[in-house]
């Protein structure tokens, strides 16, 4: 069974029910021995009072009403003195003193031989032995029905009263429900129930190793920044300085090697830094803070930051729209920004167009990157969020080096912020067009399909 609630409440209706047959059976066994000990003694007073009564035995008198009862009077020589109209002429049972079931006129009965030493008479008393039971199965019933009409009843409170003991562990399922990824900070203990406690023990023991552990991931992630950036760094400034010396001392030199190496340091760089990003934005490790800010601001700084970069390829890269306040994280949206413009730099040709664009639209801030590089086909946009891939792979149309981890740190960015990527041709015709909807700063809204393209 599932569910807890339904599970008590059928075990609690099952034990009451049980508890009460069991009830009802003893007091049934009771109620009869009682009800057996009553019609005895009645059955004892009857023959006591018909003993003291008048009888011939000349002529054995006939007593045509006298209810449920039958009865004989006999002398000591074995003669009828009196009968009831429903006793048989014949002795009902043999004369001796004390109670006895027999079976005559078709059905059990219960009989009292007496004999009166003052009268010198035998007297005999029989009632049906079924309307003792009769009579026992009607008070039975009579508490039984009430009880099983009760069921329903006791059913529905138990219903509810269990569901309010149950109360406690929504609670707790709703604090845990609510947690982000990133918050590892310990239940309250305040107000548990006794039953309670060690789950939520339990469960802030488990939270405080996973806060230790993502510590510890984190340290780790900034030592191996810092170890594999500063060998990259030096392989740089050696690589730059080796081609000083063979340009100052006319060494002989190959020119495409040393760009080689040059590249590939560059590469190498490059893949550790995005490497390093991708890891840092994972939601569940990613230590977010949120701050109010205006993103066109952001992707203005942003721009003017990689402005050389799109220079030196003669592209043009324009900033439009206008203010879009959200509360976000301003280092992880740096990431996106600078990913998003990294992408349309190396892919959009020389003198090609790159357009930076940021609105609000109802409750949210979209940021749109147009380019005019060659676009992703559509059966694609589905895959280039997955690590290290790449269109077309190594035969990808454009010759450039690419690590295949910029729109999946944007996609891990976008989810840490609750937003909606999608991808589309670009609006100038050919190329690709990026566009990230971000929720926008609580209580700013504006009218639907507010742009400012």
């Amino acid at each position: 069974m599932k569910s807890i609630r339904i599970y008590l409440v059928v075990a609690l209706l099952s034990t009451i029910t049980l508890v009460n047959f069991v009830s009802a059976l003893h007091g049934y066994r009771a109620s009869m021995a009682e009800a057996q000990q009553l019609f005895d003694r009645q059955l004892a007073d009857t023959a006591s009072l018909l003993s003291a009564m008048p009888a011939s035995a000349d002529r054995p008198k006939v007593v045509e009403r006298t209810g449920h009862l039958a009865f004989q009077v006999w002398s000591p020589g074995g003669r009828l003195l009196m009968r009831s109209a429903n006793a048989p002429p014949q002795p009902i049972n043999a004369l001796e003193e004390g109670f006895e079931n027999v079976n005559f006129s078709g059905q059990r009965w219960r009989v009292y031989s007496h004999f009166s030493s003052e009268r010198n008479y035998w007297t005999q008393v029989a009632e049906p032995v079924g309307l003792h039971f009769h009579l026992a199965d009607k008070v039975v019933l009579e508490s039984v029905i009430p009880i099983l009409l009760g069921l329903p009843v006791a059913g529905l409170l138990i219903w509810f009263v269990v569901g309010h003991g149950l109360k406690s562990l929504h609670l707790l399922a709703d604090a845990l429900r609510q947690k982000r990824a990133d918050d590892l900070s310990p239940l309250p203990l305040e107000n548990a129930p006794e039953e309670l406690l060690p789950v939520v023990q339990s469960t802030n023991a488990l939270l405080a190793r996973l806060q230790a552990s993502f510590e510890r991931e984190r340290r780790f992630s900034a030592d191996a920044a810092h170890e594999l950036r500063t060998p990259i760094s030096a392989i740089k400034v050696h690589t730059h300085n080796l081609e000083r010396e063979l340009s100052q001392y006319r060494l002989p030199q190959s020119p495409l090697s040393l760009a080689k190496l040059q590249r590939s340091v560059e590469r190498m760089a490059h893949l550790v830094e995005q490497i390093l990003n991708l890891y840092r934005t994972t939601p569940d490790h990613y230590p977010a803070k949120f701050e109010p800010l205006d993103l066109h601001e952001l992707a203005r700084e942003v721009i003017a930051e990689q402005h050389a970069d799109f220079a030196g390829r003669g592209q043009a890269i324009e900033l439009t729209g206008g203010a879009a306040p959200l509360e976000a994280d301003r280092f992880a949206l740096t990431i996106l920004l600078k990913n998003l413009l990294n992408n349309a730099n190396k892919y959009t040709p020389e003198n090609g167009r790159v357009e930076v664009n940021t609105r609000v639209d109802g409750d949210r801030v979209v940021l749109r990157v147009d380019d005019t590089g060659p676009g992703i086909a559509e059966e694609e946009y589905g895959r280039v969020f997955e690590r290290f891939y790449r269109v077309g792979g190594d035969r990808h149309p454009v010759p450039v080096g690419g690590s295949g981890l910029g729109l999946s740190i944007v996609q891990h960015i976008a989810r840490l912020h609750h937003a909606e990527i999608q991808l589309d041709k670009s609006k100038f015709g050919r190329g690709l067009s990026i566009q990230v909807r971000l929720p926008a700063s609580p209580g700013y809204l504006s009218p639907k399909g507010d742009s400012s393209d």
